[in-house]
């Protein structure tokens, strides 16, 4: 990267968070991946809206990263600058019954902290293994309870830079979709409304969902939880074992033998191995019922 983008950078973020060459497999919950050209960590708002600024004044491709939990990283890398929203964690309460938290906040994190505040209805997301950021950009759900059920308002950065609060309607929530990604819009803060619960219940509830989980899914494995949007009157994860999937494996990745939907990195794996795996699987199940799926996983970087 080039020397004087690094240095101007630095004027905005302490260079202990501007890293060079940063391997992506640390961040991704595939945990594969080859190196960012430049990995930042703004530690608010303030510096991500400066950053922001720099990097499209100077034509640079960036990707914003929340927890990579949905994400697969090229093995060659990403020549651009990667903007981690890991540090822009804060979560609190706003009035009784409101929660705000940060983009780099974890689900799990503002989950317990609703229990912990005897709040319910944010249960169902517990388990989802990302940031509220990423959340918001695909309207994340489980268990009957999906984002769009409790955003009050989420607070976002405009691709003109401008601050921008937009309520529940505005976000356009629909099947892992909203308006963010279309718009180039990139979360700053969100406001979730929850209700008054029962704390034990509300732990009971959260016990309970992730005993499903567990029995479930490949937990005990990389991945980035479910690989394929659902296609509409179908599930993907019975498609592909109806294809004959089951297990079926291309070098260290590997579809699920416990849940079919599921991409694993059976330890090892390279993204191309993922990527390769996820191809074969597609042309796979349209041989076999002519579905295609759709990845839910984003790709990043020259596959």
């Amino acid at each position: 990267m080039n020397e004087a983008i690094i240095n101007a950078i630095e004027q905005i973020v302490s260079a202990s968070n501007v890293l060079e060459n940063e391997p992506m497999s640390r961040h991704t919950t595939f945990r594969t991946g080859g190196p960012a050209s430049l990995f930042i960590r703004p530690d608010n708002k303030e510096q991500l809206v400066e950053v922001m600024a720099l990097i499209k004044k100077l034509g640079t491709e960036f990707f914003v990263l929340g927890n990579g939990s949905n994400l697969l990283v090229s093995d060659k890398g990403f020549d651009g600058v990667v903007i981690s929203l890991g540090k822009m964690n804060d979560i609190h309460l706003e009035g009784d019954n409101d929660i705000y938290a940060e983009a780099g906040a974890m689900n799990s994190q503002i989950a317990a902290f609703a229990r912990d505040n005897g709040l319910k209805n944010f249960e169902f997301a517990a388990g989802i293994p990302g940031t509220i950021g990423g959340a918001m950009i695909m309207n994340a759900g489980a268990y009957g309870g999906e984002m769009k059920l409790v955003t009050r308002s989420v607070t976002v950065l405009s691709p003109e830079g401008e601050i921008m609060v937009l309520d529940n309607a505005s976000m356009e929530f629909g099947y892992r979709s909203s308006a963010i990604k279309g718009r180039g819009y990139i979360v700053i803060s969100v406001l979730l409304s929850l209700e008054k619960g029962d704390k034990e219940a509300i732990t009971k509830n959260m016990q309970e969902l992730a005993a499903k989980r567990r029995e479930k899914q490949p937990l005990e494995f990389p991945s980035a939880g479910s690989t394929f949007k659902r296609p509409e009157g179908y599930f993907a994860g019975k498609l592909i074992e109806d294809a004959g999937l089951r297990g079926f494996s291309v070098g260290n990745a590997a579809v699920s033998e416990k849940h079919c939907g599921f991409v694993i990195n059976k330890g090892n794996a390279t993204s191309a191995e993922v990527y390769e795996l996820i191809c074969e699987v597609r042309k796979r199940v349209y041989e076999n019922s002519g579905v295609t799926l759709e990845p839910e996983v984003i790709m990043l970087g020259k596959f």
